[in-house]
C-alpha cells in the first residue's frame, strides 16, 4: 500500500477506497474494498459487548447478539460524522493503548490457567474432514489480517507526509509501518502463542471469549476491545466511508437524482 500510494506519476492516492477504484472501476471498486471489513469489526464490537453483559449478568435473559451489533453501531454512527480524520486521531490514540492492555490482560490471564482446564488440550485438528479444516484454515488466514491491518489507513495517514521526487513519501512512511508492526507483533504474538499452548484448539478466535476468571478483569478487557474497535473502525473505515456516501448524496441531489 505505501508504495501503491504514489505509483501514477502526478497522483497520490489518499484513500483506499481510491485505489480500490482504481483498481475494479468507481462503482465495483467500492463494493469491494468498502464492506468486507465493516462486517468484521461491527460483528466483534457486538461479540464483546454481549461476552461483557454475560459476564456482569450471568442470570440475565439472553440477548441475541444482533441487538448487541445494533448497539456497537449506534456509536459508530456518531462518530462517523466527525469532520475529518485528524478529529479522530484522539479516540485512535486511546483505541491503541487500549488495544495493547487488553492483549496484556490476554496472555497474562491465560498464563494462570495452565493445566486447570477440566477438558484434555488437544493441539491436532478440530474436524476429522478436510473441507472443515481448509474452511477453519482460511478462516485463521482472516483473522491474521484482520488483526495486522492497517493496509485501509495507510493511505490517508501517507497523504499528510511532503513528497517530493528527491524525498517521496514512501521513505518516511516505511519507517512508520516498521515501526507499528513491531508493536503489533509485541501485542499479538504472546496471545497467540501463549493462547494456543494453554487451551489448544478449543481456544476462540477471540481469546477473551474462552476466559473468564478473574470476572472483573475479562469484563474490563472485553470493555476495553469494544472501545479499541471503535476507535479503529472509525479510524479505518467508517470515517471515511460515510464522506463517500455524503459525496454520492449530494451527487445526486445536484444532479436531479440522477447517478
Amino acid at each position: 500500500m505505501v508504495e501503491m500510494h504514489e505509483m501514477i506519476p502526478g497522483k497520490r492516492f489518499d484513500r483506499y477506497h481510491e485505489l480500490g477504484q482504481y483498481a475494479f472501476g468507481d462503482k465495483l471498486g467500492l463494493w469491494i474494498v468498502v464492506p468486507q471489513q465493516i462486517i468484521v469489526e461491527v460483528s466483534t464490537g457486538g461479540k464483546s459487548l454481549k461476552k461483557f453483559q454475560e459476564i456482569l449478568f450471568p442470570n440475565a435473559k439472553p440477548i441475541k447478539l444482533t441487538y448487541f451489533i445494533m448497539i456497537f453501531s449506534s456509536f459508530q454512527f456518531v462518530l462517523s460524522h466527525l469532520p475529518n480524520f485528524n478529529s479522530i486521531s484522539s479516540v485512535s490514540f486511546v483505541a491503541a493503548i487500549l488495544s495493547m492492555t487488553y492483549s496484556a490482560i490476554a496472555w497474562t490471564v491465560s498464563l494462570k490457567e495452565l493445566g486447570k482446564s477440566e477438558r484434555e488440550v488437544s493441539y491436532g485438528p478440530k474436524s476429522e474432514k478436510i473441507s472443515d479444516n481448509v474452511f477453519m484454515f482460511l478462516s485463521a488466514l482472516g483473522n491474521v489480517a484482520f488483526a495486522y491491518a492497517g493496509h485501509n489507513v495507510v493511505l490517508e495517514i501517507q497523504a499528510t507526509i511532503p513528497s517530493t521526487e528527491d524525498a517521496p513519501s514512501k521513505k518516511a512512511m516505511w519507517k512508520g509501518v516498521f515501526t507499528a508492526y513491531i508493536i503489533v507483533a509485541l501485542c499479538y504474538l504472546p496471545v497467540a502463542f501463549i493462547g494456543y499452548w494453554v487451551f489448544g484448539n478449543g481456544v476462540d478466535d477471540n481469546i477473551l471469549l474462552t476466559l473468564h476468571r478473574p470476572t472483573w478483569l475479562i469484563a474490563t478487557a472485553n470493555i476495553f476491545v469494544v472501545a479499541h474497535v471503535i476507535g479503529s473502525y472509525q479510524g479505518s473505515w467508517c470515517n471515511g466511508n460515510v464522506t463517500v456516501m455524503d459525496y454520492n448524496i449530494l451527487h445526486n441531489l445536484a444532479n436531479g437524482g440522477d447517478a
